[in-house]
């Protein structure tokens, strides 16, 4: 059964995804090797040079390609975007056999234009603006967010970059930061303010930018873990079209608001992101440590976090076949997540030691991947913070915190 021959919409039974769980793997045993174990790769952000991530880049667009052209690269997406229109449990299905095999894996910025950037033009992009849905999906195109600033990290709203209306387009100057993957970006969805005469949430309007805009200047970041995924983006006097301007003009809340809510969902979907249980019990058997009773006990605390991340999931996926949005439910998903991450990381300095450190030879060393990376993404999407206050009024219902800036026009807030 591939994804061709389902009824578009239907939710399946328990057999019908066996049946097409059977059919994607034979699909992916034409393409890819079999994995043996579990993935080594316990990384969280990568440590490579520009030319070694350019490459990596290429092998996952190139894997994009193939899979969107088989049908199973946008299984949830509509027909006319290239997708068969199919209910989540089927995309779930075939990421849990993709996992069985060694696929090219993942990059921040590919998982933010099929995840994040690409529903959000589907849903506020003019008809023209919706054909680069396709692109990114496939894999074609890649595109970062502009979000964050230097003065505007977790307050978002309080963001400074301005955009001025000049005739038939926008004269955008300011400055973005930690812009996952922007120096290998075709397309970056912008966030600016263009009214500040309004209150700081009112006043912003998105825009969709071409990375190669006279202007534009990235500057890649060295991270702690020795990467430089993360830019800074510098933009002077950057003319954008009125035509790429997404949404109304004062509604860039709104669609800054839905990116950060598909992130928040995507946030801990890829299980294989930096590694777990899997390999750590790999490590500890090759150091003869599954007798200590701190490992024990810290490889039986990242087991039960694995099994009600599962359960999560589950409860996230009947929540969706029952039409409800995922809401402020993501943001405790994503928050679960990253505490799952620093778990991990504190499993693996139990298990290791020293030899989290400094190199032994024996492979172990890779686990300074994880700890040097999990930390960003506590920050990143939204730092635990704000996940925890967003839990406290919206699903606890809890009084919200006073804000003294609330109704304020933004240029009459002290900075």
């Amino acid at each position: 059964m591939t994804a061709h021959d389902i009824a578009v919409g239907a939710t399946p039974t328990a057999d019908e995804l066996d049946e097409f769980a059977a059919e994607a793997r034979a699909w992916l045993s034409g393409h890819l090797a079999r994995r043996d174990g579990p993935n080594p790769s316990v990384a969280v952000f990568s440590d490579l040079s520009f030319e070694r991530e350019r490459a990596l880049l290429t092998r996952i667009q190139q894997w994009l390609r193939t899979k969107f052209d088989a049908g199973y690269g946008a299984l949830t997406w509509p027909a006319d975007q290239g997708g068969a229109g199919l209910s989540p449990l089927y995309e779930e299905a075939f990421a849990d056999v993709e996992r069985e095999f060694a696929h090219p894996g993942q990059h921040e910025l590919t998982s933010v234009g099929t995840a994040l950037i690409a529903p959000t033009v589907q849903h506020f992009g003019t008809p023209e603006q919706r054909r680069l849905v396709r692109p990114l999906l496939r894999g074609d195109e890649l595109a970062c967010q502009l979000f964050s600033e230097p003065g505007a990290g977790s307050d978002l709203a309080g963001l400074a970059t301005k955009a001025v209306r000049d005739g038939a387009g926008w004269v955008v100057n300011g400055r973005k930061v930690w812009s996952s993957g922007a120096q290998f970006a075709d397309w970056g969805e912008l966030i600016a303010r263009t009214d500040p005469e309004l209150p700081k949430h009112r006043g912003l309007t998105a825009f969709l930018l071409p990375m190669d805009t006279p202007g534009v200047e990235v500057r890649p970041l060295r991270q702690m873990s020795g990467g430089s995924s993360f830019c800074e983006v510098f933009l002077d006097d950057v003319r954008i079209p009125d035509s790429l301007r997404l949404g109304a003009v004062g509604e860039g809340w709104s669609v800054a608001l839905t990116t950060l809510g598909f992130e928040r969902g995507f946030s801990g979907a890829n299980a294989e992101l930096g590694g777990g249980y899997a390999q750590l019990l790999e490590d500890a058997r090759k150091l003869g440590r599954t007798g200590d009773h701190d490992v024990r006990r810290m490889l039986a605390a990242v087991w039960v976090a694995e099994k009600v991340a599962a359960l999560s999931v589950q409860r996230g996926r009947e929540a969706r076949l029952a039409g409800d949005e995922p809401g402020a439910m993501g943001s405790l998903r994503k928050l679960a997540w990253t505490q799952r991450m620093k778990l991990v990381s504190e499993s693996a300095a139990v298990l290791l030691g020293p030899r989290l450190v400094a190199d032994a030879g024996d492979g172990t060393f890779r686990w300074i991947e994880h700890y040097l990376g999990a930390p960003g993404y506590r920050i990143a999407g939204g730092s635990d913070e704000i996940q925890r206050t967003i839990i406290a009024e919206r699903l606890l219902g809890l009084p919200p915190e006073p804000r003294a800036d609330r109704g304020v026009a933004w240029k009459d807030i002290p900075r």
